[in-house]
């Protein structure tokens, strides 16, 4: 068994209220791929992380800020032994292990993670975010995934319908997404229904072939197992015994949420996800997923999960690009506040 140890680092630290430690690994062959070529994953911790982290022998010297330390050691604790298990660590991994690291809820040590196992492999959390997210569609019957792009909302949703369609805890599974999108209507689309509609379906068809083989998929789209459809079809349907997921809910009218959310049956599981700052909706029509969560939040059975630039698991250059986003809207509502305010001092 290969095991970690501790110790104080052999490098004095740069200042007095710096720590430096040294990890001790036993096994040089999985050392290496902890590393990365030519150190590319120690790199690119030392970015993430803001910490000194140096190789000799099988030892890692790390050091800085005592908070960064720890979180340094506990994200190479947590690829160390992904490593050790046989699996593979890359980019996205490391990535998720400096993420991970600064879990700060105690429920949720990096050895005991939610986990969703479907029949290809399990699916672990990439961010914290997502690790309160991955708990909430396991314990609640409806859940409300609320966020920017690229922060897995709709990929785990998908992969906890799939896995509980294959463990036997529903019969089917319904994926669906509002059909209007950035000013668009289907009728100015060329093509049948079909055609018009998979454009805007292609992420939940991508995500669904993720987690099974894709001759399955299409046996169980085929047997009616899994049914990818418009919002629109939705109506004046009961849905029992199924995983149901809206994709995109932030485009829905509160007239269509609300159809929505009352189609559920008997034995049913609901997820909604979506993300606020992109409403596709005509100017001056409220978003049904903003309305729902106004009236529903806090109601018995329902969770919702909301993430931040910080859960973001796509290129780091999204994570920041979202970032200015909100940091422009920020500026526009305070000088909005500013001329309102002066406007009206200004007509007294």
């Amino acid at each position: 068994m290969t095991h970690i140890i501790a110790s104080p680092a052999a490098r004095a630290p740069l200042s007095p209220a710096d720590k430096a430690v040294t990890m001790t690994f036993a096994d040089n062959a999985l050392l290496s791929l902890l590393l990365g070529d030519h150190d590319r994953h120690l790199v690119r911790m030392e970015q993430g992380l803001g910490v000194r982290l140096s190789c000799r022998g099988n030892r890692i010297a790390i050091a800085g800020e005592p908070a960064r330390v720890e979180a340094a050691q506990t994200a190479l604790g947590a690829l160390w032994r992904r490593l050790e298990r046989g699996e593979s660590v890359g980019t996205s991994d490391v990535d998720a292990a400096i993420r991970m690291s600064e879990v700060e809820d105690p429920r949720l040590p990096l050895s005991d993670l939610p986990a969703i196992r479907t029949k290809r492999g399990a699916v672990g959390p990439r961010s914290p975010g997502q690790a309160a997210y991955m708990e909430l569609l396991g314990r609640n019957e409806m859940v409300f995934g609320i966020g920017p792009a690229g922060t897995g909302k709709t990929y785990l949703a998908v992969a906890q319908a799939v896995a509980m369609l294959q463990a036997g805890r529903v019969d089917r599974i319904v994926l669906s997404r509002p059909a209007v999108e950035a000013g668009e209507r289907l009728g100015f689309l060329p093509g049948d229904l079909k055609e018009k509609v998979d454009p805007y379906l292609r992420p939940l068809y991508d995500a669904l072939h993720d987690m099974m083989p894709g001759d399955q998929v299409i046996r169980r789209m085929g047997t009616g197992e899994i049914e990818v459809a418009p919002l629109a079809f939705m109506r004046g349907r009961t849905l029992a015994h199924a995983f149901v997921i809206l994709d995109e809910a932030q485009n829905t009218t509160p007239v269509q949420m609300k159809m929505f959310l009352t189609r559920m049956g008997e034995g049913t599981r609901m997820v909604i996800t979506g993300d606020l700052s992109q409403i596709d909706l005509p100017a001056g029509t409220r978003s049904g997923l903003r309305d729902a969560l106004d009236t529903l939040e806090g109601v018995a059975g329902i969770g919702v999960c909301r993430f931040d630039k910080r859960d973001v698991v796509r290129h780091p250059l999204v994570a920041r690009i979202v970032d200015a986003y909100d940091q422009r809207a920020a500026a526009e509502k305070e000088t909005s506040v500013r001329r309102r305010a002066a406007a009206e001092g200004g007509g007294k």
